[in-house]
């Protein structure tokens, strides 16, 4: 078997011959004339000069290779009671059709087109269209505010819009269309056309002249065949959070990203041609870019779109129903999704109904997670767990246990070791290497490997800015964490989540995993509040598991002695509370930093990514009931 060590020192030492090989595997209709060039602003380019289709490669290399009837998607959806399955010719042809409507409304090569779609076929569809023709598309989770949505159309600038008439939750439905037609009314930017998905659950009134019926138009279209672009030509703008409000537009190319998603699904995910792979998030985030969409049909995967939640569509026994009934080998999801799992049914009784003997691993990201977590995970389906780290710029893992090279020990809290291109330091406040053990910054020593951000759309100055100049020659994760002496990273938080309590630099993360192997706890939140005396102290936040029901008063003076046992008195671990639920994006992210705002009093906004606004009016009132914000 191959020997991961050998396999990551020569990525290191020879970048141009390692990636050049793995782009072998990849169709290119002209070959790149340089691997990397690294003269090539902001940061450098890869496979410079080459051409390629990326569609081409999810789906029509594998049918001209017989493997057109192989399954491409299945559609699993418990919130409308549907269920679809798409062989490689089926999905081929339905995106060969929507690329035709686009060409048919004057979208060509380079122009940008905007996807508000939910968890259906057609947001698969749509995104695989765009690379069809050289469009490039962005994608915008489905059910953004208005507000969001219209700073995304003013820095994108479609030519044309795709989107939903609505999408589903587990118990209401979310009209996208007068979201979209406000988003349109505030932005500057006017796309020439929208074309409208109608779903029956609330379909939705045209703007006559801007609108068209997605059905009715795919249906006039002719199939479009795959436009050869640059392997430096952007594939996607994905937009994510800026420090400025101003979201930055990721930007993903072509050749980089084909390599490096391939080279991914077999190396680290252990997965080949054929295998089920399901990655239960959503297209709106990179997770579903890299994982649901390209990724697995690069690989000649059949992927899966879920279109439901971890509990509650219909019980915490939702995801081990997909798995056995779809065959799925790996699962990847976020630790949130597990935590709410485990919180419902923390003895496994559900997952004792359903055959998941196909399953080989599951693995977990998008947040910290905490080694009770997947302590829990490894003991209730007695598979491998990997927890692994990545970035919406990396668009994938940079740390990983890469299963498909060597299955390395695992280390409940960290995410493993540095994948193959990643030169990851951790380094102190002087831009020093930190002694092993010690926290630091996480930086990744220049150049990237493919499949990383090249630079931010339109505006490399704040590519630079944002992540180059911090650390002159490294990219700037903005996590902050540790390297222990056998090269295993542990993420302890963003940097900003280390606060300053009377001079010692201390990790709300690690804090956090202390809570979380409380029998009682089911996740927790620690964020730092502003004191006069020490410039902060960290506050904690607690969910319980079902069925407790001991005093509150009890519990956290056991979570305050559990801290004072496994960091120290140092840490002056002293205020915690329960409450019913913690604020989340919809990506279940926990949002400590605008909790930090509420308790210390300073101005905040409802985040646009929240999963449901009144948990935060919860949160405030369980702050003020600990004296939150100070007088």
């Amino acid at each position: 078997m191959a020997d991961y060590r050998s396999i990551y020192q020569r990525s290191l030492a020879d970048p141009a011959g390692f990636w050049g090989e793995a782009a072998r595997d990849i169709d290119w209709y002209k070959p790149w004339s340089t691997v990397f060039d690294g003269d090539l602003p902001p940061a450098g380019r890869w496979f410079v000069g080459g051409e390629l289709n990326t569609c081409h490669n999810a789906l029509d290399r594998h049918i001209a290779a017989g493997a057109g009837d192989r399954l491409a998607l299945i559609y699993d959806s418990p919130v409308t009671g549907q269920k679809r399955r798409y062989t490689y010719t089926e999905l081929r042809d339905e995106v060969a059709r929507l690329a035709g409507a686009l060409v048919a409304h004057g979208v060509g090569k380079g122009d940008r087109v905007l996807i508000y779609m939910p968890m259906i076929p057609e947001a698969a569809m749509a995104m695989l269209a765009c690379a069809r023709i050289g469009a490039v598309h962005s994608v915008v989770f489905g059910g953004f505010a208005a507000p969001e949505l219209a700073t995304r159309i003013n820095d994108a600038q479609p030519k044309l819009i795709l989107a939903a008439s609505c999408g589903i939750e587990p118990n209401r439905v979310i009209a996208y269309k007068p979201l979209l037609d406000e988003a349109i009314r505030l932005s500057s930017h006017k796309p020439s056309a929208c074309l409208i998905k109608q779903r029956p659950q609330a379909e939705a009134p045209l703007v006559a002249g801007r609108d068209h019926d997605w059905d009715t138009a795919v249906s006039r279209a002719q199939p479009a065949g795959c436009v050869p672009v640059a392997a430096t030509d952007p594939l996607y703008i994905l937009y994510t959070s800026g420090t400025t409000g101003q979201p930055k537009g990721v930007v993903r190319d072509n050749g980089g990203h084909a390599v490096a998603l391939y080279w991914s699904m077999g190396n680290i995910y252990g997965v080949n041609a054929g295998d089920v792979y399901w990655a239960a998030s959503d297209v709106g985030w990179v997770v579903g870019h890299s994982y649901i969409v390209y990724g697995p049909l690069l690989k000649g995967c059949t992927t899966i779109m879920y279109e439901g939640k971890p509990v509650g569509t219909p019980d915490a026994g939702a995801f081990w129903r997909v798995i056995s009934e779809h065959g799925i080998k790996v699962l990847f999801t976020a630790p949130t999704a597990f935590r709410a799992i485990r919180k419902e049914d923390p003895d496994g009784k559900l997952l004792r109904q359903y055959d998941l003997s196909r399953m080989s691993a599951l693995f977990l990201a998008g947040e910290r997670c905490d080694p009770e977590t997947l302590n829990w995970a490894r003991a209730m389906l007695d598979k491998p767990v990997v927890d692994h780290w990545w970035q919406t710029e990396t668009g994938w893992a940079i740390a990983a246990n890469p299963l498909g090279i060597e299955q390395l020990e695992i280390k409940p809290g960290s995410p493993a070791v540095a994948m193959p291109g990643y030169d990851v330091r951790v380094l102190d406040d002087n831009g020093k290497d930190a002694p092993a053990g010690d926290l630091g910054s996480i930086v990744i020593k220049l150049p990237m490997p493919p499949g990383c951000l090249p630079t931010l759309w339109g505006n490399d100055q704040r590519f630079i800015s944002s992540y180059l100049t911090a650390f002159p020659g490294h990219y700037l994760t903005g996590d902050a964490g540790i390297k222990d002496a056998n090269g295993y990273l542990w993420i302890m938080s963003r940097t900003d989540d280390v606060i300053n309590v009377a001079g010692h630099r201390l990790s709300t993360g690690a804090m956090e995993e202390v809570l979380a192997g409380h029998p009682d706890v089911a996740e927790c939140a620690v964020f730092g509040v502003h004191d006069e005396m020490k410039g902060q102290l960290p506050l904690g936040l607690i969910v319980l598991k079902a069925g407790v029901q001991r005093d509150e008063k009890d519990i956290v003076a056991e979570l305050v002695a559990r801290v004072r046992d496994h960091i120290g008195a140092v840490a002056a671990f002293k205020q915690a509370k329960v409450v019913a639920r913690l604020p989340k994006t919809r990506s279940g992210k926990i949002l400590r930093g605008t909790m930090v705002k509420i308790a210390d009093g300073a101005k905040w906004s409802m985040p646009a990514t929240i999963d449901d606004p009144a948990v935060l009016k919860e949160i405030e009132t369980s702050l003020k009931a600990l004296g939150y914000p100070r007088a």
